[in-house]
């Protein structure tokens, strides 16, 4: 009982710690749109560093999760993409920086295969339901990163300090850690993949993880540009920060709501509540008005990658390891073409007409999460 305690309590660390490095690297991307001279039309195709270097790493990190523990990976992965964060913060010249946001990516794919697969082995230790709050986890460690990011910035710190700080914390609490996470989670079957036509189950569950990846991707990375080009508040973090405080205490929840309705009907009103907040996004660009929409969002966002994770953990074909590893691609996917296309769609239109994107997304997300139930009944 203890040991279980022990292996709940250091995931949750990482959990944490990955919300507050990525929170800080967003933070910090109107940061370095401004010292790299960037418009929106190069901000936009300079996002899509994170995924196709995600995509890259993918037959890597599917290959170390199906032959060894997922700690080996996630103590790997963890230091790799702290130590790129640092050199994000150092980067003087765009090859530098190029080459570090492609570490990091890297990084940050090892990290979310082997954390979700230590996440729903350890779920099958418990009767009740703890997914969410690893999640939970992730996203007060990104709220936490927020508010710091905030401070750090009103105070003029620059982003090498800034990024240097963050990235060495992490790693020393992530070498304290990792002798604590579960051991010999690897299964015995289902870690082979498997070409040819795809398997149902699989894909829609994972173009549910694409259709979430797609809304709290690319908030995540155009919320402060937003808040600061749409909206015109000088404090631009603070809309990031109003939608991490809700998708934090959503996911605390999340848990409890999937046992009271289940999780069919809250894809239904996940996605009903993304489209209401960005619906007020859109029509009221004004400050308190634009806040109120990222709050509401971001209570929408919360609860779709737990539940996408641990749909993909119920699949009869794949070990969960490598079942994550092939929905993780679709979330990459959404990433990928998200903050990529609402950097285009800003460039030609407006980023206030272009955030109807999300809208769309979310209807997908309906479409999608029904199907996936569907063929989970058919397994």
């Amino acid at each position: 009982m203890i040991r279980k305690q022990q292996n709940r309590i250091a995931l949750g660390c990482f959990f944490f710690l990955c919300g507050f490095c990525f929170s800080t690297w967003a933070s910090r991307i109107p940061t370095i749109m401004t010292l790299f001279e960037m418009n929106e039309a190069q901000l936009g195709s300079f996002l899509f560093i994170l995924p196709i270097s995600s995509l890259i790493g993918l037959p890597l990190s599917a290959w170390i999760v199906s032959m060894f523990d997922s700690r080996y990976l996630l103590f790997f992965g963890f230091l790799l993409f702290a130590t790129a964060l640092f050199g994000i913060g150092v980067s003087g010249q765009i090859e530098h920086l190029i080459f570090a946001v492609a570490l990091f990516a890297l990084g940050l794919r090892a990290i979310n295969i082997s954390m979700n697969t230590q996440a729903i082995q350890l779920q099958k230790l418990y009767k009740k339901k703890i997914n969410g709050k690893f999640h939970g986890f992730w996203s007060l460690g990104g709220l936490c990163g927020l508010i710091f990011a905030t401070l750090i910035i009103n105070l003029k710190i620059t982003i090498g300090y800034h990024l240097g700080l963050v990235a060495i914390v992490s790693i020393f609490v992530c070498f304290v850690a990792y002798f604590y996470l579960l051991r010999n989670d690897k299964e015995s079957t289902g870690n082979k993949l498997q070409f040819g036509k795809p398997d149902n189950f699989i894909l829609y569950t994972g173009l549910v993880v694409f259709s979430a990846a797609v809304c709290e991707g690319g908030i995540y990375d155009w919320s402060s540009v937003y808040f600061r080009e749409v909206v015109g508040a000088e404090l631009f973090t603070l809309s990031y920060l109003v939608f991490m405080i809700s998708m934090t205490i959503s996911r605390f929840f999340t848990d409890q709501i999937i046992t009271k309705i289940g999780m069919p009907k809250l894809f239904v009103f996940s996605a009903g509540v993304i489209i209401l907040g960005v619906s007020i996004l859109i029509l009221f660009p004004y400050f308190y008005t634009a806040l109120l929409g990222f709050f509401i969002a971001g209570f929408g966002v919360a609860s779709i990658f737990p539940m996408a994770f641990l749909l993909a953990g119920q699949s009869k074909k794949y070990a969960p390891g490598m079942a994550i590893s092939i929905v993780g691609t679709y979330s990459t996917l959404g990433v990928l073409i998200a903050p990529p296309f609402i950097g285009y769609l800003a460039h030609v239109f407006n980023l206030n007409k272009a955030f109807l994107f999300f809208i769309a997304a979310a209807l997908l997300l309906l479409y999608f999460s029904r199907k996936a139930f569907f063929y989970l009944e058919k397994q």
